[in-house]
């Protein structure tokens, strides 16, 4: 919201405050200044002059030699092409080293050899639009039409030399996007008097009712509408000291009844609007909801398609314009417009969002209206555009209004309790400086209860109140005090310091994290050969998607980590090795949202990576998070990875995850050369099985004993099945397990294959004997021979 000081002056006693000084309390009390401006800063050494005298140049037959009087001691000289000088006119002049808008310097020089001082300015050159100054030429110099004398500083004639003021206004302080309404903070601010305008309207006889009826079908959506008929409208250019307003807030002049209808909206922050009303058929306004298909072209020459949830402002036949947003071209206002009818309403903040996001047409109006505005304000903002039609000649206000009320005073009394105030706020301010404060912010103050006004809608409760006395009071004087209260000690939990812990762990291993995004395509899952029938395929589908790369929840991050290595082989990096704890979305039942799971993703890519790389890192993460219990068991149905080299990873015995070589196929849609590992493990099963007990273990005083031991088996039989039944068939006594060779060849049948362990025994209780040893291994190779079909080499 931008606003000229001056104009705030006017309403408020400011004189002698410095606009720094201004912006610093406004900013205390609650209505945050972004910035100040001088609009005229960017025009310097620019000067009122008087033409003495006009001759032809001496060799130039398009331009003439100007003598004028710029309020120096001697005339200044000019050469213009300018054909629209006269001797006796007043014209800008840029002096000798003036500056102009757009960075324009000017000098003096020689125009076809002769002496030019300076130049005569347009009012293009000075920044300003045709309608902005009443002297204004399209088609050369600006004649200044104010009684000034030569010299004068034309920032100080065109009203350029004030101190506009930017505010940073908060959604629910909709009140202070007024000119009022900012008038008001700096009353009570600085302490000083609120002058507002008085409204008065004289009227010039008739009945308002004789000429116009209104109808509002959908109460809900327009709790308030008032209408005013003015005839005999006169369109004309506004007066200097509403031109210079506008432009201090940043809109420009149109005429003085499109101007008057953006002075109120600034004045009291109420949209308005202007019908032409020789263009409402059956002279009858109708507000309703739009019907099926209804068009409309606003204001800007778009034709516009409506529907039912929109509001409407009708004729007897036809839509004239979209209900706070934006006027029908069918109505607007024109050169000849003899009888008007102006628009002052309330409607509903929630479907005037709706309605301009629909029709992509947000506008002041609409942006005001979607904050909820007081419908109480409306007729006296319809009264005060009546005044400004009256003072400004522009028209004969219709006697009467048309006023139809269907708002509701919801407000509550709150209870003004010192006590609890000065303990929320931790200060010591008196009762009487409560309740003074309370009134001079109009709020009404009795028995120990207030009332606030009805443009303060952010008021519902006590911290409201102890919020509206501090900003006064201060917040500088607040007294700093220690934290104080009673409160749990912070910590992080099982899961959460388990993960930070599987994440250092995998740092630690030389992998990088990663990041993904939980919303994938569903076309990841056909890249990864998920087949149709899968439950990974039951995925949640986002209501209003930014895209369909990003429509659906994954159920897997095997796809986001795939896409993430394939964006750097695309890059060229030559490897990669990267994690992710990152959750997946399993549906439940329609209405409830789906089930969360973290899982642990790793994936690698490179020359020095392969299957036993993979499966070495996830045995090193088990190891040092204290998880003893992981195991491997082939997987040759999962059709994302190689069907012989990938393995189910399990915990306890229960399946948690995947793990192993991407399938060919897979990483040539993903553009992979080389071969790409990947492993999914549930983060939920790791973290249940770290074991955080810390267990003491003396040194052995016994020495250990260690075999070898070597079987032939069956070629499908896994290591890790040989492995648990050499466990199980030691028992306590067996310290270490090592495979040191695998080996098919000569002497091996081909469907076989020669496994080799090295056995490190010990016994807590005394040295082993030789016997203990002896059955030891002949219960492993018995066993091994039982269970798995194997023999001793």
């Amino acid at each position: 919201m931008k606003v000229s000081m001056e104009w705030i002056g006017e309403l408020v006693d400011i004189k002698g405050v410095t606009p720094k000084e201004y912006a610093d309390k406004m900013t205390m009390s609650g209505s945050k200044v972004e910035g100040i401006e001088n609009p005229g800063d960017e025009i310097q050494n620019v000067v009122v002059g008087k033409i003495l005298k006009i001759e032809k140049h001496p060799d130039a037959d398009k331009l003439v030699v100007c003598q004028l009087d710029v309020g120096q001691d001697e005339n200044l000289q000019i050469v213009t092409g300018a054909k629209n000088v006269y001797e006796g006119q007043l014209v800008p002049v840029a002096l000798h080293k003036s500056k102009l808008p757009g960075g324009v310097e000017i000098t003096k020089g020689k125009l076809r050899g002769v002496l030019s001082q300076g130049m005569m300015c347009s009012h293009e050159e000075l920044g300003l639009g045709i309608n902005d100054y009443e002297g204004a030429n399209e088609n050369g110099i600006m004649t200044v039409v104010d009684d000034v004398q030569p010299g004068t500083d034309i920032k100080k004639v065109l009203g350029l030399d004030k101190h506009i003021i930017e505010f940073e206004i908060t959604p629910n302080r909709q009140d202070c996007l007024s000119v009022i309404g900012l008038a008001r903070e700096t009353a009570v601010t600085f302490d000083k008097p609120l002058k507002l305008p008085e409204v008065s309207v004289k009227g010039s006889g008739g009945n308002i009712n004789d000429i116009l009826s209104v109808e509002v079908k959908n109460t809900e959506l327009c709790k308030r509408y008032t209408a005013r008929v003015v005839k005999n409208v006169k369109i004309g250019p506004s007066p200097k000291w509403l031109v210079e307003r506008l432009q201090g807030c940043g809109l420009r002049s149109i005429n003085n009844i499109v101007d008057i209808t953006n002075y109120i909206l600034l004045e009291y922050g109420q949209p308005m609007h202007a019908f032409d009303i020789s263009y409402l058929e059956g002279s009858k306004i109708i507000v309703r909801n739009a019907e099926n298909n209804e068009t409309i072209t606003t204001l800007d020459g778009v034709d516009r398609k409506l529907d039912p949830s929109m509001l409407v402002i009708c004729d007897a036949k036809k839509a004239v314009a979209v209900a706070g947003v934006m006027g029908g071209e069918n109505s607007e206002i024109k050169d000849d417009t003899k009888t008007i009818v102006f628009e002052t309403a309330n409607f509903d903040g929630k479907s005037i969002r709706l309605t301009a996001k629909k029709l992509g047409m947000r506008t002041d109006a609409s942006a005001l209206y979607e904050k909820f505005l007081d419908p109480f304000m409306v007729k006296e903002a319809s009264d005060r555009a009546c005044q400004l039609v009256e003072m400004l000649g522009a028209g004969e206000v219709v006697d009467g209004i048309i006023d139809i009320n269907n708002a509701e005073d919801k407000r509550e009394w709150i209870e003004v309790n010192p006590d609890k105030i000065n303990a929320f706020l931790g200060t010591d301010i008196s009762e009487q400086f409560m309740v003074d404060t309370l009134k001079k912010l109009d709020f009404e103050v009795k028995d120990g209860k207030c009332l606030a006004p009805t443009y303060r809608q952010d008021i519902e409760f006590m911290a409201d109140i102890a919020e509206e006395v501090v900003r006064i009071y201060g917040y500088d004087k607040i007294p700093s005090t220690l934290l104080r209260g009673e409160t749990t000690p912070g910590g992080r939990d099982m899961l959460k310091n388990t993960e930070i812990k599987v994440k250092n762990i995998l740092a630690g291993l030389g992998l990088y994290e990663i990041m993904t995004y939980s919303f994938i395509s569903p076309k990841t899952l056909d890249m990864m050969n998920i087949p149709e029938d899968s439950a990974l395929r039951k995925m949640t589908v986002i209501s209003n998607p930014l895209g369909e790369e990003n429509s659906v929840m994954r159920t897997t991050t095997i796809g986001s980590m795939l896409e993430t290595l394939a964006r750097n082989n695309n890059l060229r990096n030559e490897s990669a090795k990267l994690f992710e704890i990152g959750k997946t979305y399993i549906p439940t039942t329609e209405d409830k949202l789906p089930d969360e799971h973290n899982k642990i993703t790793i994936g690698m890519y490179g020359d020095k990576v392969d299957f036993f790389v993979l499966k070495g890192v996830i045995e090193e993460l088990c190891e040092a998070a204290c998880v003893k219990c992981m195991e491997y068991t082939a997987n040759k149905e999962n059709l994302t990875f190689h069907p012989g080299r990938c393995a189910d990873v399990l915990i306890n015995g229960k399946n948690a995850g995947i793990m192993g070589e991407i399938h060919p196929l897979v990483s040539k849609k993903y553009g992979f050369e080389s071969k790409v590992y990947v492993a999914e493990i549930d983060f939920a099963s790791f973290a249940a099985a770290v074991d955080t007990e810390k267990k003491f273990k003396p040194l052995p005083k016994f020495p250990a004993v260690t075999r070898d031991l070597a079987v032939i088996i069956d070629s499908g039989v896994p290591v890790s099945e040989i492995e648990k039944v050499i466990k199980e068939s030691c028992g306590k006594i067996l310290e270490k397990l090592q495979l040191f060779d695998v080996y098919k060849g000569k002497q091996i049948p081909d469907d076989k294959k020669s496994v080799a362990y090295a056995l490190t025994m010990r016994s807590a209780e005394g040295t082993l004997t030789e016997e203990e040893i002896t059955n030891a291994m002949n219960k492993i190779v018995k066993n091994i021979e039982n269970k798995l079909g194997g023999k001793l080499r």
